[in-house]
């Protein structure tokens, strides 16, 4: 009998824990499975053999049920690359090593496009080495830019924090009849999808009224053009942003408060494209405005998660673990939808070569032709996905949330 292990790699988000939960779910009704491992921290964690036992931390539904409700990464996670077997043999034959010492017959790796990378790699080094070991990847990416399914976990319950900050933020603003602009910085260096969620808030409040994606090019003048525009008609003025917005030479709005660094994957950090645009704002029009950058808070809001979202995070871990179990590997577990109304999906799983190193990004046809708002398919795209309230639980007036570190 052999066992499971499970690690989370990249951001963390308010659904990776549920499809933690769904691994874990499947494994306990298997005559196959033994035990279920945690590695901490990543692939690090199976590098350095920092491995919990699972099977003795989630004992009963009460604590399964805490879990799925538990935001960020409860077995922790890491930004960490892999290089290829040919320049790094010794971390491959570590990672195998550490996998049959713990007698590992599925190894389940949670995360978005980089963390695929990973699974693709050691999927196809299992293959060259005879190892019978299945490496299958379950996604996970506030981004939503993952490729091959219609949307991936973690982003309906961001996406429904942003609507409803946007929403409040709006209450807050519209208070004074003064002219006033209010810049918000969204996450997202490549896909807007997250900055394009803002737009759920406007059915019921207008607002935001301007929105701005990294998949056009960004204008100053037209910018500012467009702010004195929305200003005519009402002195209070919310505009959504994407980190990633940059002009037609690919230069990013923010670079001028950049320090340049980037992460393990060569990725830029991204921050300060709001507080660029208050500037501008300030200097051609002269009215009050301030800048909002959500950063973090939008990855982990468990208080406003989505029961859409945690329910297909469990059922994709699930499905990741079936299939690994029926023979699969280098293959991540995918949600495609059937329909908007009444809204639903149906499973499955893709190659893994299909989906690493790729972005999905907004499509054209989805932002509309001023290139400041997004279309009513893209409303229609995004409202299922913030849909329902799953509660939390609480003590004191606190959240009750698991440690399982």
């Amino acid at each position: 009998m052999k066992n499971v292990m499970v690690a989370q790699s990249g951001g963390p988000s308010a659904a990776i824990n549920a499809t933690l939960a769904g691994i874990f779910e499947r494994a306990i009704i298997s005559q196959d499975v033994g035990t279920v491992f945690g590695a901490l921290y990543g692939i690090e964690g199976v590098i350095k053999d920092n491995i919990i036992n699972l099977s003795e931390k989630l004992v009963g539904p009460s604590v399964i049920t805490q879990l799925i409700r538990t935001p960020s990464s409860a077995l922790g996670s890491c930004r960490m690359k892999l290089n290829s077997p040919h320049d790094d043999p010794n971390t491959y034959e570590t990672i195998f090593e550490n996998l049959c010492k713990h007698n590992i017959g599925y190894f389940i790796y949670i995360g978005g496009n980089d963390s695929m990378d990973t699974v693709m790699k050691l999927a196809n080094y299992a293959k060259s080495i005879g190892s019978d070991i299945s490496i299958m990847g379950a996604p996970k990416t506030i981004d939503n830019d993952l490729c091959g399914m219609d949307h991936t976990p973690g982003f309906g319950s961001a996406a429904k924090y942003i609507c409803t900050t946007f929403l409040e933020l709006w209450y807050d603003i519209k208070v004074y009849n003064i002219p006033a602009v209010t810049i918000v910085e969204v996450m997202g260096r490549n896909a807007g999808w997250l900055t394009a969620s803002s737009a759920l808030a406007s059915l019921i409040c207008g607002a935001p009224q301007l929105i701005y994606l990294p998949e056009t090019p960004f204008e100053n003048e037209r910018f500012v053009a467009d702010v004195r525009e929305k200003l005519s008609s009402n002195p209070a003025l919310l505009i959504a942003v994407s980190e990633g917005i940059r002009y037609e030479n690919g230069t990013f709005v923010g670079e001028s408060a950049q320090s340049g660094a980037t992460d393990a994957f060569g990725h830029r950090y991204l921050s300060g494209a709001a507080k660029v645009l208050e500037s501008l704002v300030r200097k051609e029009i002269g009215c009050k405005v301030r800048s909002v950058d959500l950063s973090l808070m939008q990855r982990c809001a468990g208080h406003l998660a989505s029961t859409n979202d945690l329910s297909e995070a469990r059922m994709l871990g699930s499905v990741a673990l079936d299939r690994a179990l029926n023979g699969a590997s280098g293959e991540v577990s995918v949600i495609y939808r059937i329909s908007d109304s009444p809204y639903s999906v149906h499973y499955g799983t893709a190659p893994v070569s299909q989906i690493a190193n790729q972005e999905k990004l907004v499509p054209h046809e989805w932002i509309n032709s001023q290139r400041n708002f997004v279309t009513p398919e893209m409303i229609q795209y995004l409202t299922p996905l913030i849909g329902g309230d799953f509660g939390v639980q609480t003590s004191g007036g606190m959240p009750i949330y698991i440690d399982l570190m």
